[in-house]
């Protein structure tokens, strides 16, 4: 709301347009309601979007973009990946060193090995998001009854 212009015809809780790349770079990251330094990689990667410095669309080229991602101040590997997958639809960008991802292998009995994840060329991306949906899942809770008669 403090940066987004209005609708004209509001819809329920939307009132607003989300704002544009070259409105966050304008913005102080001071006062952004964040720690300052994420809030400096938000408005500098705003302001590299706006100028045309990095173009994400998905048919952008997802190395030249990714190589200029990463030069940006607070910028790394996770966030590059992740704006890969996402912005640039990569189907094979991976994250294997995501918190979701090794906590859903976990759940799921199995680590990650290199080998493995090469295996899953060139989709990695859907792994990622299959792990991803497995923690939406409850927690497996063992059947404490097994073995117990009935009366």
């Amino acid at each position: 709301v403090s940066y987004g212009k209005p609708l004209s015809s509001p819809s329920g809780a939307l009132t607003h347009l989300f704002p544009d790349a070259a409105t966050i770079a304008g913005v102080d990251p001071e006062t952004l309601p964040m720690p300052r330094s994420r809030a400096r990689s938000l408005t500098g990667l705003a302001s590299a979007l706006a100028s045309g410095e990095i173009s994400l669309h998905p048919g952008a080229d997802r190395d030249r973009e990714t190589a200029r991602l990463l030069e940006l101040p607070g910028i790394g590997p996770w966030t590059a990946s992740y704006i890969r997958m996402r912005a640039l639809s990569d189907p094979d960008a991976f994250l294997p060193a995501d918190v979701g991802v090794l906590h859903a292998l976990k759940r799921l009995g199995t680590e990650l090995s290199l080998a493995t994840a090469e295996a899953w060329r060139p989709w990695r991306s859907y792994a990622v998001h299959h792990f991803w949906a497995t923690l939406e899942q409850p927690t497996p809770q063992p059947d404490l009854t097994m073995g117990a008669t009935k009366p």
